[in-house]
């Protein structure tokens, strides 16, 4: 038991600058009651009954040393009154720390100081050995010779040649070597480790300088097993004249602040490392890299099979075995030979073995090599078995990787090279860092799983071919963003209109993820039904805006969450052109989108010229459109913002390059997507591309035959003549019977019920097309007609004999067209 002169318990400790408890003393634990592993690495103020005196704390402020008396609480809670006195020490590196002696208040009055002899008497024990008691009291004095025996940390005394001359027995023991064969001797002649001729060198600077000095060590100490951490202050030892004589150096096992720093360190790096991505395999690897070399030598990661596709995990039948692979393992050793179960493949673990114990009861554990369980999970695979034996493998912990309730795998913790096992403190640490990397894990596997869906579903709204129509040739392509940005809205269409026209369209809804991607699906839906209605351009964004306007509105704060978002929210941009092939005019409007691009046949480049017009979903603003007449062979380039516009160039750039790659001579369409894509996608893409190319074709007079009739009733059978005589010449006498009939009910409803001009005209293309033009815009329905009306049966009659039928407004009035297919067809 640690006692002053007077036999009092003494007590002493060591603080660093912030305070925090770096030794404790046997003294001090039996003075407060709270043990070295109660104290180590806390607060020294929780010890306090009450505050420092100002003037104490002033003082320490100050890096002064202080003596006084203050009030302690023991562990049970009661007071305890204490004579303090708290020296500064200066670290090497400039760092201060705190040594402080506390033993409780001498007795006041006159039998409160004994004579030293009584003293003495009554502690014979307490006397120093005859070396260290006689350099101590040459250097430090009586007092400073009971003092250097009594301390509880290794403490050794040197001359002013660095030459010992005493050492008390924790100094003993610490070297492994009796005092009287170090008397004399340098630190250096006793040991020759790196840290010792360290300390060497700091002594001789303490002997210059007369100042404190502070030093860390992590050693392993002759007859010890494991290495320790040492907090070592060499300090002089000066006269009453302040010249210094000698040094001595004091020596705290911090071996257990020395741990914890280090745990804490590998929590702050694993929570700097671990989930800097959205990535199943690349999250696992992290685990594996932070903590070997930390604390493991060899550390592997197994997930259910479940997990690694993105899915929500199962849990295996009652007696069954789960699945799992090996996603990741990191070792010391390069190549990682000593892992049992390669990358990518799987392994099962049968109900008894660790890894799946620690699952069903969700806690880690611990093993040694020869445990039972271990040998039987490693019997299961030979690969297993031979890492054993063959490196040496002799403790191992295996944790589960468990988030919000659900089992995700479970990672695998060796030691081969390092010596000591696995202890409980590397099991909390092990728990904590697999805990995080769980979660991260589960990010993104949650991740992984919304991205799949969002593309799966974009991909569906998305068109699997090019519709049969003969107006343009065709070429797509659709690359989502990389997995940081999540999918978006893009989207691109090719719709097949009336006449054998065409309508292009290419779209971006604003955001990212499954809201963008129902969105997307929700207006190609809308454009697609707008443009059955063959709605020019203008209007159909129009009615697009609307539809985009409503959205919003109607999922508001219920629609998305409890966080209202403003009106506008679910924007987007759109693009939509109608070409016609026998006209070759094409009419375009756009609504906040990207210019298209044009190449004339003869490779001249332009941006078409079209306003801009507001984004849809502004509301109330018109959109207009633009006509323009395309040569055959003309390249229309339609395109969302992801392409011309990236990290790597400004939208400028990007057009200008678009500019650079699609000029000069054409190229097959589907060579030429590629060479953009090459030319101006990004390394890594924040944005979705949609790209769309069409090469115009034009229908010639070969083709296509156009009659003006006039407005009377007996022009019916000459309209039927006529399409007989064209059909022949197209050599499509098969068709000739019922397109005589669909043209006597389109032109006799035109006579009837319409206004003139009145116009008929035939096109052969991938189907024949019958169309009759007149200037009412009153559109034909189809009705019941009752079993005695002499009318009312034509348009039902066109409905059955032709393939499609329908109606288009025109500038002038109305065209009502039927189509049927080819013989032959």
């Amino acid at each position: 038991m640690d006692e002053d002169a007077a036999g009092r318990p003494v007590a002493a400790a060591s603080l660093d600058d912030q305070g925090l408890v770096l030794a404790w003393s046997e003294g001090a634990r039996l003075m407060l009651g709270h043990s070295r592993e109660e104290t180590v690495g806390r607060p020294g103020a929780a010890l306090l009954a009450r505050p420092l005196p100002e003037v104490a704390q002033r003082s320490m402020d100050l890096g002064r040393e202080w003596h006084g008396e203050i009030l302690l609480r023991h562990r049970s809670g009661r007071p305890v009154p204490v004579r303090l006195r708290a020296h500064p020490l200066q670290g090497a590196d400039g760092t201060r720390h705190w040594f402080v002696t506390a033993d409780e208040p001498a007795p006041r009055g006159p039998s409160a100081r004994p004579a030293p002899s009584t003293a003495a008497a009554a502690n014979p024990s307490a006397a120093p050995g005859p070396a260290a008691a006689a350099a101590a009291a040459g250097l430090l004095g009586p007092l400073g010779a009971r003092a250097l025996e009594q301390l509880p940390f290794p403490v050794a005394v040197y001359d002013g040649r660095a030459r010992l001359t005493g050492a008390n027995e924790q100094m003993v023991h610490l070297t492994g070597m009796p005092e009287e064969a170090m008397l004399g001797l340098r630190l250096s002649e006793i040991e020759s480790r790196s840290g010792v001729v360290e300390l060497e060198r700091l002594q001789e600077q303490v002997l210059r300088t007369g100042r404190t000095l502070h030093h860390r060590i992590y050693d392993r100490s002759p007859g010890e097993t494991r290495d320790h951490a040492w907090s070592v202050f060499v300090f002089p030892v000066k006269d009453p004249d302040g010249r210094v004589q000698g040094g001595g150096v004091l020596a705290f096992d911090d071996t257990e602040q020395h741990w914890a720093r280090r745990r804490l360190a590998v929590l702050s790096e694993a929570g700097t490392r671990i989930g800097t991505t959205l990535d199943v395999t690349r999250t696992a690897q992290e685990l594996a890299d932070v903590a070997v070399g930390m604390f493991a030598d060899f550390v592997g990661v197994d997930l259910l099979e479940d997990v690694c596709r993105g899915e929500e995990p199962q849990e295996p039948q009652p007696g069954g075995q789960a699945r799992f692979r090996r996603v990741a393992q990191q070792s010391v050793l390069p190549g990682c030979p000593e892992a049992g179960v390669p990358i990518g493949d799987f392994d099962s673990c049968p109900p008894d073995s660790p890894p799946a114990r620690a699952l069903a009861t969700g806690r880690a554990a611990r093993y040694y090599a020869d445990d039972p369980l271990i040998l039987r999970w490693a019997l299961a695979r030979a690969e297993r078995e031979r890492s054993i034996v063959e490196y040496g493998v002799h403790s191992g912990m295996v944790v589960p990787l468990q988030a919000r309730g659900a089992n995700l795998g479970f990672a695998v913790f060796l030691r081969h090279r390092t010596q000591e096992p696995f202890d409980d403190d590397d099991l909390l640490l092990a728990e904590e860092i697999a805990a995080r990397a769980a979660v991260a894990v589960d990010n993104a596997r949650r991740y992984t799983r919304e991205r799949a869906t969002a593309i799966t579903l974009q991909r569906s709204m998305l068109p699997h071919g090019v519709p049969r129509q003969s107006a343009v040739q065709v070429a797509s392509r659709y690359l989502p963003a990389g997995p940081r940005a999540g999918v978006g809205g893009d989207w691109f269409d090719v719709i097949p209109l009336s006449g054998a026209r065409v309508a292009l369209v290419v779209g971006d809804v604003v955001g990212h993820g499954l809201h963008a991607s129902a969105t997307m699906g929700r207006l190609r839906t809308a454009v697609r039904t707008l443009a059955d209605v063959d709605l020019p351009p203008d209007e159909l964004l129009t009615h697009l805006d609307d539809l985009v306007v409503r959205l919003d509105t109607e999922e508001g704060p219920e629609g998305r969450g409890e966080i209202e978002h403003p009106v506008g929210e679910t924007g987007a941009t759109c693009l939509y052109a109608v070409y016609d092939p026998v006209s070759r005019i094409c009419s375009l409007a756009r609504a906040g989108h990207p210019l298209p691009a044009l190449v004339t046949p003869d490779g001249r480049f332009e941006y078409l010229d079209l306003p801009a017009g507001p984004p849809l979903g502004v509301g109330g603003l018109p959109f207009e459109a633009v006509e323009v007449e395309l040569p055959e062979g003309t390249l229309l380039a339609l395109y969302t913002d992801g392409l011309v516009e990236n990290a790597e160039h400004d939208t400028e750039q990007g057009m200008q390059r678009l500019r650079e790659v699609l000029s000069g001579p054409h190229r097959p369409l589907e060579q030429t997507c590629d060479t953009v894509l090459k030319a101006l996608r990004p390394q890594r893409p924040t944005d979705d591309i949609a790209l769309l190319l069409a090469r115009t074709r034009a229908l010639d007079s070969e083709h296509v035959a156009t009659w003006d009739l006039p407005a009377d009733p007996a022009v019916v059978a000459d309209a039927r003549r006529l399409v007989s005589r064209r059909l022949a010449a197209w050599e499509l006498e098969e068709a000739a019977f019922t397109t005589e009939l669909v043209v006597s009910e389109l032109v006799t409803n035109a006579i009837r019920h319409a206004s003139p001009p009145i116009q008929l005209r035939l096109i052969k293309d991938t189907t024949l097309i019958c169309e009759v033009s007149d200037a009412s815009s009153t559109a034909p329905h189809l009705r019941r007609a009752r079993t005695f009306d002499e009318g009312g049966r034509g348009l039902l009659l066109v409905a059955q004999l032709t393939q499609r039928w329908g109606t288009r407004q025109t500038p002038t009035g109305k065209t009502i067209w039927a189509e049927q297919p080819l013989p032959g067809t």
